[in-house]
C-alpha cells in the first residue's frame, strides 16, 4: 500500500495547488491513500465545512487539524458531520468529532489515523499524547495492520520523542505545524517510518505561507501585526510511503516537493 501525506494546506494557495496537482500527484506516485493536515485550509486559519468538502472533493481520504482546530466557527459541526476530519485526540473526549478514524482499503484491509497535538512550545492545554497514543493502540485502533500518526508539534524534539515511543507500533509517524520541510525521512529497523515536519502545501513566495510584511513587522518592531496570506510560486510538500499491508511495516519512503505552476 503507498501512501501520500501533505503537510498543512495554508488557505486558498495550498487548496488550488492540490486541486490542479491531483491528478498529477495520482499519476505520478500511484498512491493509494491520501492524508493532509487542514489545520491552515480555510483562509490560513482553520479549516470550515466548505473547505473540508472542497479537499474531500478532490480526492483527499482523511483530514486532520492541530491547534487552530477550533478557530472556524462550523468547527464543531463538521467534526460530528465528516468522519474523514479527525482532531487531535488528546483533546478532552467531551469535545466534538474524534481524534482517530478507520478507513476500509477497496483493496481489502483497514488504516487506522490519529492526531495528536504537542504540548512542548504550543501552550495547548491538552492530555498527554503518548498517553493518547497507548490509549488509543489499544482501543480503537487495536484491528488496524496499518497505523498512520500526524503529530501537530512545535518541537522537534517532542516529535522525534513520539516516534521512538511509537516505533515499532505503528506504521508512519508524520509531524505537521512548523510548515518547513525536514529532511529527515527514515524508517527504523522495527518498521516505523518517521518524518520529523512534512512541510506545507501553499505560497512559498513568503514566510511559511503569508505575506513576509507582518512577520517581519512583528519581529523588527515587536508590534502585533495582522498576517495575510501569501500569493505566488505555489508549492506541495510531503511524503510517500509505501506499507507492507500484510504486517503494516513501513519498507520505502521519500519526501516530496512539488512546484505548481501558478
Amino acid at each position: 500500500m503507498r501512501v501520500l501525506c501533505l503537510g498543512d494546506v495554508v488557505g486558498r494557495p495550498g487548496r488550488m495547488a492540490l486541486q490542479s496537482q491531483q491528478a498529477r500527484l495520482k499519476s505520478d506516485y500511484k498512491y493509494d491513500f491520501l492524508l493532509v493536515n487542514g489545520e491552515n485550509a480555510a483562509g490560513g486559519l482553520g479549516l470550515s465545512a466548505t473547505t473540508a468538502e472542497e479537499l474531500h472533493n478532490c480526492g483527499v481520504d482523511a483530514i486532520t487539524l492541530g491547534d487552530h482546530t477550533w478557530k472556524q466557527k462550523d468547527a464543531a459541526t463538521l467534526l460530528n458531520k465528516f468522519d474523514y476530519c479527525i482532531r487531535p485526540a488528546n483533546y478532552p473526549n467531551s469535545a466534538p468529532g474524534r481524534g482517530w478514524a478507520v478507513f476500509n482499503l477497496k483493496s481489502g484491509g483497514k488504516v487506522g489515523v490519529f492526531n495528536l497535538l504537542g504540548r512542548v512550545f504550543t501552550g495547548a492545554l491538552v492530555d498527554c499524547p503518548f498517553r493518547k497514543a497507548d490509549e488509543l493502540l489499544a482501543g480503537p485502533l487495536k484491528d488496524c495492520t496499518i497505523k498512520i500518526c500526524d503529530f501537530h508539534a512545535e518541537a522537534s524534539s517532542e516529535k522525534n520523542a513520539l516516534a521512538f515511543y511509537l516505533d515499532g507500533r505503528v506504521s508512519l509517524v508524520v509531524g505537521t505545524h512548523t510548515h518547513v520541510q525536514t529532511a529527515d525521512e527514515r524508517i527504523s529497523e522495527k518498521g516505523t517510518a518517521a518524518i520529523t515536519d512534512l512541510g506545507m502545501c501553499g505560497s512559498s513566495a513568503g514566510i511559511i505561507g503569508m505575506e513576509a510584511e507582518a512577520s517581519l513587522a512583528r519581529l523588527v518592531t515587536g508590534l502585533p501585526a495582522s498576517y495575510k496570506l501569501a500569493q505566488g510560486s505555489p508549492v506541495l510538500c510531503g511524503l510517500i510511503c509505501d506499507i507492507d499491508h500484510t504486517s503494516g511495516k513501513a519498507v520505502a519512503v521519500k519526501r516530496i516537493r512539488v512546484e505548481c505552476d501558478e
